[in-house]
């Protein structure tokens, strides 16, 4: 991966960790764009509050403003996430794997009846522990 995908891609997931930013982005992804008044009203938050979250969006490629007059439209850009949802596929493929996998071990073992052990190993309890929890700290 190129330094500057892998910068891109932290500027979609940066983007996309905050609720208010995720809200937009559904917004627009329902259809045509939006003035920034009309994104703006359901958050409760200063304009000026409102436009850095729109900033992020827009530095990170998800969202294109145009100007027309006095007002200021946005508009989904979808390459980005489409490029993180790749990224994303590949962990899915493995971890699908991984729990599919998982999902065999205990149909089997529940239908052998199995002793379930969290190491896969033996069926050895592993040691208590001496003098229950925080035992070791000082007050």
């Amino acid at each position: 991966m190129v330094h500057s995908d892998a910068a891109a891609l932290d500027a979609v997931f940066s983007a996309l960790s905050d609720a208010t930013r995720r809200d937009v982005l559904e917004r627009l992804g329902q259809g045509g764009g939006l003035t920034v008044s009309e994104l703006a009203q359901p958050h409760g938050m200063s304009l000026t509050g409102f436009m850095k979250h729109l900033r992020v969006l827009e530095q990170a490629g998800l969202v294109s403003r145009t100007k027309e007059g006095r007002i200021v439209r946005c508009e989904l850009s979808p390459a980005p996430m489409q490029e993180a949802a790749v990224w994303l596929s590949r962990y899915e493929k493995f971890w699908s794997g991984r729990l599919d996998a998982l999902a065999r071990l205990l149909y089997h073992q529940e239908q052998t009846g199995a002793p379930r052990s969290a190491s896969g190993g033996g069926s050895t309890p592993p040691p208590p522990r001496s003098g229950g929890p925080g035992a070791g700290r000082r007050r």
